[in-house]
């Protein structure tokens, strides 16, 4: 009996001491949070034998900041691809997120990094991951107008009729900040021009809107959108044109069919919202193609009391031209 007592004491000992020089080995040579933050500072910098060094050493390869960002999104999002390739082969996460749902791909989307982009994607990153604003690594390459990223994605099959937390297409965003090439590519591989965002918007409606390229407002005409749709507030793409003062798509919208007295839900047509806006270059394409200058809107008002109310003399002498 006290035999077997020595016996079981000696080997509780042994068991007590394993664990001791285990936890030391791996308060030493692992997870050393000064390690990890110089592995991410390499990172950032792109200096590959540092990084080898420091994983050496024991660094956590997919050890985060306090706002979750690893070495690779760090080197992702700042075009670093020797770092990038060596944090990989290390075994970096490729799908590693931040506290933003932010991963190394949406990141490299989001700063221009076509490079790193095709070498995480290689790696097996999600095309589908996203921020927690609902972005995809496409939907940002998109936004941005970076071509040959948008392109890259889409040959790797990622979904071109994509939507973000507001409803919104690669194509509406592109076509929003005015990135005509980027709207040929996704017409190209086969993005929807009639889809709405959830407010009823449509890639024209945004493209009339930022009063930019007539070559992408053509485009998505040409491919069929719909000239007279109409977003949640009734809104027709004229309506739209005419409220940004793009007096160079009002007058294409009215040659491809637009309804020049079509009213949205407050009753206002094209002419009223220029007049509103104060817009004359709007209201004398306008008038010149004949839109009703007696149309009131849900107000009771008509564009001459618009004008009147507003002190718009400009607008005033174009109205008061017209019905002479």
């Amino acid at each position: 009996m006290v035999m077997n007592y020595g016996m079981r004491l000696q080997m509780n000992i042994r068991i007590i001491l394993g664990s001791l020089l285990l936890l030391m080995s791996f308060s030493l040579f692992a997870g050393d949070p000064e390690l990890d933050r110089e592995l991410r500072l390499a990172a950032i910098v792109d200096d590959v034998e540092a990084i080898e060094k420091l994983l050496a050493k024991g660094a956590d390869v997919n050890s985060a900041n306090k706002y979750g960002k690893t070495a690779l999104m760090m080197a992702a999002e700042n075009g670093n691809l020797a770092a990038t390739s060596a944090l990989l082969s290390h075994g970096a996460d490729v799908n590693r997120k931040t506290v933003a749902d932010c991963t190394a791909l949406t990141l490299a989307a989001e700063n221009d990094e076509p490079e790193v982009t095709a070498l995480l994607i290689e790696r097996g990153a999600d095309l589908s991951a996203r921020t927690r604003a609902g972005a995809t690594a496409l939907l940002l390459a998109a936004r941005y107008g970076i071509d040959d990223m948008v392109e890259q994605l889409l040959f790797r099959g990622a979904d071109p009729n994509d939507r973000d937390k507001e409803g919104r297409t690669p194509l509406m965003l592109a076509a929003a900040h005015g990135h005509a090439k980027t709207v040929d590519l996704l017409l190209k591989h086969g993005a929807k021009v009639n889809l709405a965002d959830k407010k009823g918007k449509t890639a024209l409606m945004y493209a009339v809107e930022s009063g930019g390229n007539m070559d992408l407002v053509k485009a998505l005409v040409d491919a069929g959108e719909d000239v007279n749709a109409r977003s949640r507030d009734g809104a027709t793409p004229l309506i739209w044109a005419a409220g940004s003062g793009n007096a160079q798509a009002v007058g294409y919208l009215l040659q491809q069919g637009a309804d020049i007295n079509a009213q949205d839900n407050d009753g206002t047509t094209a002419l009223l919202e220029a007049v509103d806006v104060r817009e004359p270059e709007v209201v004398k394409e306008l008038i010149s193609r004949g839109a009703d200058l007696g149309i009131r809107n849900k107000d009771g008002k008509t564009v001459k009391d618009i004008a009147r109310g507003f002190r718009d003399q400009h607008c005033i002498q174009l109205l008061e031209g017209a019905s002479h």
